[in-house]
């Protein structure tokens, strides 16, 4: 069943065939208070279509064209000589010429123009992790070494509060504060008060009174009032610590200090996703993701649930007041600054069609009703304040080269003006994941330098792009040893040092990918302070508890001085990103029989532990264990570079199609124990051939040659309506 609703007939627009629980949303939801009628908003939305739908269809075209001339090259030159694929590339407009793009963006909110820190991507599918992440602006240090492994456990922690651990997160935070805080004399593991006098820091010991060693880095106090406690702020790299005092609490009974909490600010930005962490397959899903979104905005999202026998309820954070050092009152953000992800130009949508029954551009919508659920921010109408700049923050993923990105714009222009809303207000975040836009990043950049506040690197669907891209040169390399070759390093690089050059230096975001070992924090904190150190002032943490943890490197590194530094070398050479990534006849030779296996074995695992979780149960994104038990943070990523990987195998003829279909099912039984508590879990080995999620994954593999750009979603989303139709 859909609703017809009609629009403006006099533009040419006709009709919409619109699913019932889209038409309700907006009608009940989304519009209510913004003085717009759901037949505007409709005949908002039809012109788009009329307008962008054509455009679309000629530069998906493109790519398929480009894709085939650079097939037809490698088949014929193999790898090649790199200065006769860097001529080829150009002739064909593959590769456009360099020219230095500078951005003049207006309106941008100091979490993104000024303080770097950790960035959170949560599913808009599921409230509970979204209110989490927004919340996450503020995360607890002693809960973050208390319960992960960057401390060690050398005994089982007793029910409750264990004050021996409780000891060691105590020490461990002293330690932090000594190294990131100094006090001018003493250690804070000597401190038996803290106060705040005449604009300072006032720690007294058994030796005496003491203070910072940098008075500037005391940002101010909050005196207990009602339900608040005493606390003295800190501040160091933009990024603020709270200590709170409190001698009743428990942990702060045990403290030198009474010390019951130091409190990072955390994630600071937090990406609320409608691509690929979410399985959005129908008008249903997406009335599901809208309806976070929109309750972020207003404020009024709530998510209960049971814990320990009890029913709790997650609401949005309100704001936090201090007094200033200078005695002024200050007011710092309760939560994260929010953007959105929206799906890429590729995508279109069932939940709405045209009038001859043509599904419309999911992106289109997309756009649409993310601005529209922003104006409740923008107009003031919601709880709290998102952007106090006024300014709506847009992800946009799957863009090659700068004519899409340039496409973005007019559509952005077109939903600013049906909405009202001021020119240049709905900003761009440029994902760096498709090779012809790494290649021409100056170019993109130029063509949204009015609006764009971000651009981030990623491995998974970069190295995915990589192998469609290079699919007819050879075989590639194996999945791991990507991560050394010419290209990926030259990426991660050249990213820097273009949007450094671009002017995003106090601007605009620059990030990189996603930590993806949640129960690994001990690791992550030993690893992951390379990127502010590699010039990003944002990188994606799986969890608000890696965001706090995560926030230590950026009170370690000052990113701003960092950049500054990193703009004075020399720009990375473009023509290392050409190089291609496949093994040498030799290397091929001296792959062994178990080589094979492992990484057959492996990138088919990955594929079957994320698409029974997508296709089976409507899970976008999730911890899931890989061939060895270690869970990995996945999204639709995974699938891109692992489904590329075996079809690319398969293609060169390294492994043959019943090896591929033997191991998956022997892959399957091992997915099937791994999920074997999973509530609502559907085995697949129990029978391979009526699995919609078995079925799906061989599908990405023997299609992979042939989809374009080696994308997942067209398989995920006809093997998840099939499930989702016959349960």
């Amino acid at each position: 069943m859909v609703d017809t609703v009609s629009t403006d007939q006099a533009t040419g627009t006709g009709e919409l065939q619109v699913d019932p629980a889209l038409r309700a949303f907006v009608a009940d939801e989304l519009l209510p208070g913004l003085d717009i009628a759901p037949e505007t908003f409709w005949s908002a939305l039809a012109g788009l279509q009329q307008n962008f739908a054509g455009r679309i269809s000629e530069l998906l075209a493109r790519r398929d064209e480009l894709q085939e001339r650079i097939d037809a090259w490698h088949r014929e030159h193999g790898v090649g000589d790199l200065d006769a694929y860097q001529a080829f590339l150009t002739e064909i407009g593959y590769l456009l010429p360099q020219a230095e793009a500078s951005i003049d963006v207006s309106n941008v909110d100091p979490e993104i123009a000024e303080v770097a820190g950790p960035q959170l991507v949560v599913p808009a599918t599921v409230p509970r992790y979204a209110l989490n992440a927004a919340n996450a602006r503020w995360g607890s240090l002693y809960d973050a070494l208390y319960g992960t492994d960057v401390l060690p456990l050398d005994h089982e922690l007793a029910p409750g509060y264990d004050e021996s651990r409780g000891a060691q997160v105590i020490a461990e935070s002293d330690r932090l504060l000594d190294e990131l805080f100094p006090l001018a004399e003493g250690s804070h593991a000597d401190v038996t008060s803290y106060s705040a006098a005449d604009g300072a820091l006032v720690a007294e010991t058994a030796s005496g009174r003491s203070t910072l060693a940098d008075p500037a880095q005391f940002a101010g106090h909050r005196a207990a009032t009602g339900d608040e406690r005493t606390a003295i702020l800190l501040r160091r790299n933009g990024l603020h610590v709270e200590l709170t005092i409190d001698p009743e609490h428990r942990v702060g009974r045990q403290h030198h200090a009474s010390v019951a909490d130091v409190v990072l600010e955390a994630a600071v930005t937090t990406i609320v996703d409608l691509e690929d962490s979410v399985a959005t397959v129908d008008g249903p899903d997406k009335v599901e993701a809208y309806r976070t979104w929109l309750g972020l905005m207003t404020g009024e999202l709530v998510s209960e649930f049971r814990k320990g026998g009890e029913t709790i309820e997650r609401r949005v954070h309100g704001d936090r007041e201090y007094t200033a050092a200078g005695g002024n009152p200050l007011t710092l953000p309760g939560r994260s600054l929010l953007l959105v992800r929206n799906v890429g130009h590729h995508m279109t949508t069932n939940a709405v069609r045209t009038a001859d029954g043509q599904e419309i551009g999911e992106g289109l919508l997309d756009a649409l009703v993310t601005a529209t659920a922003a104006l409740h921010d923008l107009r003031g109408l919601g709880r709290y304040s998102n952007s106090r700049a006024g300014s709506v923050y847009i992800v946009k993923p799957k863009q090659h080269g700068p004519d899409e990105v340039g496409l973005t714009v007019e559509i952005f222009e077109a939903v600013e003006r049906a909405l009202g809303l001021e020119p240049r207000t709905l900003k761009i975040g440029i994902m760096d994941e498709e090779k012809r836009t790494t290649v021409n990043l100056e170019a993109c950049i130029a063509a949204a330098a009015d609006r764009v506040i971000f651009v981030n690197t990623g491995f998974l669907d970069r190295t995915g792009d990589e192998i469609h891209t290079c699919f007819a040169a050879g075989p590639v390399v194996r999945k791991n040893d990507m991560k050394s070759t010419t290209w990926l390093q030259a990426y991660e690089d050249r990213n820097v040092d273009v949007a450094l050059r671009a002017g995003f230096e106090g601007s605009a975001q620059i990030g990189k990918g996603m930590w993806a070992k949640p129960a690994a924090m001990a690791e992550m904190l030993e690893t992951k302070g390379g990127h502010p150190q590699a010039g990003a002032n944002t990188a994606w943490v799986p969890s608000p508890t890696a965001a706090t943890l995560h926030a230590l490197h950026y009170h370690r590194t000052d990113v701003k001085a960092r950049q500054r530094e990193l703009a004075e070398r020399p720009l990375t050479d473009r023509r290392r990103l050409l190089e291609v990534p496949v093994l040498s006849e030799s290397a091929t030779a001296a792959l062994s029989d178990e080589d094979k296996r492992h990484e057959l074995e492996t990138n088919a695992q990955a594929i079957l532990g994320y698409v029974v979780r997508w296709v089976g149960l409507g899970i976008g994104c999730s911890t899931v264990p890989d061939l060895e038990g270690v869970g990995l943070m996945e999204d639709r990523a995974t699938l891109r570079i692992s489904s590329q990987h075996i079809a690319n195998w398969l293609h060169h003829g390294l492994v043959d199609e019943q090896t591929v279909r033997d191991t998956f099912a022997r892959m399957a039984a091992l997915v099937d124990e791994q999920n074997a508590d999973e509530p609502g879990y559907r085995p697949m080995s129990k029978d391979l051939e009526g699995s919609e999620s078995f079925q799906a994954a061989l599908d990405l593999v023997f299609s992979g040659r042939t989809e374009p750009n080696g994308y997942t979603e067209r398989a995920l989303t006809t093997w998840r309506q099939r499930a989702k139709s016959s349960s």
